[in-house]
């Protein structure tokens, strides 16, 4: 059985990732995809839209003649990772409870 990943959660993955450092595109899609089973066609939809939600911001970098796009978190996106900590925490619990695994 494969678990899907909601639209949410994986907003909340790339999110977590950028709260760590700023990324350019393809390593941050390489990044989310060495956790989950999620196509680089589906992430960069995902990127936009958070761009889109001003929850992330773009700059770019010369690299070896050519420029990356980095992602960095904006202070809304910051938020709403931190947000979707807490409510990560309060649905794995009731998951975990339910499921019968240890809800600590």
């Amino acid at each position: 059985m494969a678990i899907q990943v909601s639209g949410t959660l994986l907003d909340a993955c790339v999110l977590a990732f950028l709260a760590e450092k700023d990324a350019y595109g393809y390593s941050l899609t390489q990044l989310v995809k060495e956790s989950l089973d999620i196509s680089e066609s589906t992430l960069y939809p995902v990127m936009r839209r958070l761009q889109n939600d001003e929850l992330l911001t773009t700059y770019d970098e010369p690299h070896s003649g050519r420029n990356r796009r980095y992602y960095r978190l904006t202070e809304k996106g910051a938020d709403r990772f931190r947000a979707c900590v807490e409510e990560w925490k309060v649905f794995k619990g009731k998951v975990e409870k339910i499921l019968g695994g240890d809800a600590s």
